[in-house]
């Protein structure tokens, strides 16, 4: 089997291939060729594959520049955007709206214009997926597959209950829409891919690890402490997501 751990990445490298490659393989994010997010045989192209990434690139920029760290790729720095962690602390809220609305200026977008967004703005995927996104918009007309969408893009967090050849069958908490807010579930059981064609992101889980899942495939087993700042994102994002909504109804 080959996992991408067995080339020669920088750590940070690594953790962005392994995070980067679900949705770029899908054609959904990034430029062409996602085999060089596998290869890892070579930084310098993992590094200019990631500056092409308009979903992700803007937050390791701010993350990195907020922190006084010269590369966006760093290893904290790619770590704390797809997980979460401290260094999100750092960042000034209005100036990554005020960046990420230059960045996307001319696309559709979910709540980034909303005046009330720039309050507990966070430098982490899951803004990037809940408010950045235009799926958000979608709730209201077609909430089913509006949260496919969001389920599948943002970085989730399940227990792993059995393993086969190809796929783990995981426990997890899925986004639930109802009465206009959007939340957390109970636990639901959900098969997600490790290995496809004997290739993988991480090593074989194991039953009891607890894995992030980005789209269909596996991306890393989770410390508590890594669930708990990715919990703490998620939610912070949510809360941010409801406000503004509920705010805007009331307009």
């Amino acid at each position: 089997m080959t996992t991408l751990h067995d080339h020669m990445l920088p750590a940070g490298y690594a953790l962005f291939a392994r995070y980067a490659f679900p949705p770029n393989e899908l054609g959904y994010c990034g430029p062409a060729e996602a085999e060089v997010l596998l290869r890892g045989d070579n930084p310098a192209a993992v590094a200019e594959h990631a500056k092409a990434f308009d979903g992700a690139w803007p937050y390791l920029h701010a993350i990195a520049e907020a922190a006084g760290i010269a590369d966006p790729l760093d290893a904290e720095v790619v770590h704390d955007y797809w997980i979460g962690g401290p260094l999100l602390g750092r960042v000034d809220p209005a100036h990554l709206v005020a960046n990420l609305r230059r960045a996307f200026a001319g696309q559709v977008t979910g709540l980034l214009a909303d005046p009330g967004i720039t309050q507990g703005a966070l430098a982490h995927h899951s803004f990037q997926v809940l408010v950045v996104y235009p799926w958000v918009r979608f709730l209201d007309r077609d909430a089913a597959t509006a949260l496919k969408v969001l389920q599948d893009c943002r970085i989730r967090w399940g227990t792993v209950e059995s393993v086969d050849n190809e796929h783990v069958w995981t426990t997890a908490r899925a986004l639930t829409y109802a009465d206009g807010v959007l939340a957390l579930g109970e636990p639901r059981r959900e098969r997600v891919r490790w290995r496809k064609d004997g290739v993988s992101l991480i090593e074989a889980p194991r039953p009891g690890d607890v894995v992030s899942a980005h789209w269909d495939w596996t991306c890393g087993v989770l410390t508590d402490a890594e669930c708990v700042a990715l919990a703490d994102s998620t939610q912070t994002t949510l809360d941010l997501v409801n406000a503004a909504r509920t705010e805007e109804r009331n307009r």
